[in-house]
């Protein structure tokens, strides 16, 4: 069975990335999900200094493993000043210290969203771009715009987004299998 990582770039207990995540999971047939839960993960903010010092976080050595072991992942991203969350930031900065290629050229399903407008627009435009530069090999990404009026009950409400995340969930499917 195919073992899919599934992360919200998010910290929040109520986080919506962490809802669109655990929706597009449902989703999923015929795969074991590992949720990631970034609360796990409590550690210092990386610096080389303290990597000189300290060395590297047995979290990140588990983490790392999860993620070698992964055969893809699914990630919605929090956006915060147009960029990452700094627990995602911090955490993506730690496993690049173990393997540069931390994504290990595996398929990965890229989301955003957020209560405005643009649905994190910006930082889903980041990570497309540096998300390759890392070992991911993006197969779809999905933006869910003014996530109050479009999610509710657990589930995307608006039609045409419904179908298009869909859509790219079926494709994701096919490139992990």
């Amino acid at each position: 069975m195919k073992r899919i990582v599934a992360l919200a770039g998010s910290n929040s207990k109520e986080s919506i990335n962490k809802k669109l995540v655990n929706y597009t999971s449902k989703m999923l047939d015929n795969v074991e999900i590992i949720q990631i839960n970034l609360n796990d993960f409590e550690l210092p903010i990386y610096g080389v200094d303290y990597e000189s010092d300290n060395g590297i976080p047995s979290l990140i050595d588990e983490l790392s493993k999860v993620f070698e072991k992964a055969d893809g992942f699914v990630i919605s991203l929090a956006e915060h000043n147009g960029s990452y969350s700094a627990v995602f930031k911090n955490i993506i900065d730690w496993l690049s210290r173990i393997n540069t290629e931390f994504w290990n050229q595996k398929p990965m399903f890229l989301m955003t969203t957020s209560p405005g407008r643009r649905g994190g627009a910006t930082v889903l435009q980041l990570a497309l771009t540096s998300f390759p530069f890392l070992g991911a090999v993006i197969i779809e990404s999905f933006t869910l715009p003014s996530f109050y009026q479009n999610f509710s009950n657990g589930k995307i409400t608006d039609h045409s987004f419904r179908n298009e995340h869909q859509r790219k969930v079926a494709n994701f499917l096919k490139a992990i299998n």
